[in-house]
C-alpha cells in the first residue's frame, strides 16, 4: 500500500492550525484569516466538540479576534460546513491519490479502503463530526451531505472504471449501490467510533465487503 502522510497534514490549510508568528497580520489577506478561522473551527471541534465550542473557542485557536470571524463566516455553523467541505474535498483526493489504477482490482479496492481508513484515524473528531452532527444543521447542511455522498459515489465509479478492472469483469456499481457501499462505510466508521474501538479494526471486513460488492460477476 502506498503510505499516507498524515492527514493532518495533507489538510495543513483547513484542519490544522497555521502559525500565526509566520507572518504579520497585517500581511495576510482574506484567504489567509479565512482559512486560519477554519482551522481555528477544527481545533475547536477537537477540543470539545462541535456543539460545545463557541465562536470564542474558533478564534482563541486562530489567534484573531470576533470581529474577523463575523468578517467571513455568518455563523459557527456556516465556518463548520465549510470547513467540513474542504476536508471532505482532502479526503477523497487523498483515497484516490493511494490507488493503484494497475494494480489487480482486489489490491485497489484494498488500497482505497487502507487509505480511508487511515485518513479518517488521523483526525477521527472531524471525521465523526461530519457523519454524526453536519445532519442536523439545517438546509445548507443537508444539501452538503448530499454532495459528499455524491462526490464519493463519483470517486468510486471513476475508481472502477479504467481499464484494467474492466478487463478482470469489474464494471463500474450503479449510483444506487455506490450509495449503499458509502452509507454502510461511514455508519461502520461511526458505530466503532462511538463504541470506543480502534477503527483500524474495521478495515479487513471493510475491504471483503467492498470486494464482495464491487467484484466480477459470473456471467
Amino acid at each position: 500500500m502506498q503510505l499516507l502522510p498524515d492527514r493532518r497534514d495533507s489538510l495543513t490549510t483547513v484542519t490544522t492550525a497555521h502559525a500565526p508568528n509566520q507572518q504579520s497580520p497585517a500581511a495576510e489577506g482574506p484567504a489567509e484569516f479565512r482559512q486560519r478561522l477554519l482551522a481555528g473551527m477544527a481545533a475547536a471541534i477537537r477540543e470539545c466538540g462541535f456543539r460545545e465550542s463557541t465562536v470564542a473557542d474558533i478564534v482563541r485557536h486562530a489567534r484573531t479576534s470576533r470581529r474577523t470571524f463575523y468578517e467571513h463566516f455568518t455563523s459557527k455553523q456556516a465556518c463548520f460546513i465549510e470547513l467540513l467541505r474542504q476536508a471532505n474535498a482532502a479526503l477523497a483526493s487523498q483515497i484516490a491519490a493511494a490507488v493503484d489504477p494497475h494494480a489487480p482490482w482486489d489490491t485497489q479496492v484494498r488500497q482505497a479502503i487502507e487509505a480511508w481508513v487511515a485518513a479518517s484515524q488521523a483526525d477521527l473528531p472531524i471525521t465523526l463530526s461530519w457523519i454524526r452532527e453536519l445532519p442536523s444543521h439545517g438546509v445548507d447542511a443537508r444539501h452538503l451531505q448530499r454532495d459528499m455522498v455524491e462526490s464519493f459515489v463519483a470517486l468510486i465509479q471513476n475508481l472502477a472504471s479504467t481499464p484494467e478492472l474492466r478487463a478482470a469483469g469489474v464494471t463500474p456499481p450503479s449510483r444506487q449501490l455506490a450509495i449503499m457501499l458509502v452509507g454502510g462505510l461511514r455508519e461502520l466508521l461511526a458505530t466503532t467510533v462511538e463504541d470506543g474501538d480502534d477503527i483500524a479494526g474495521i478495515t479487513e471486513i471493510a475491504v471483503r465487503s467492498t470486494q464482495a460488492l464491487l467484484g466480477p460477476r459470473d456471467s
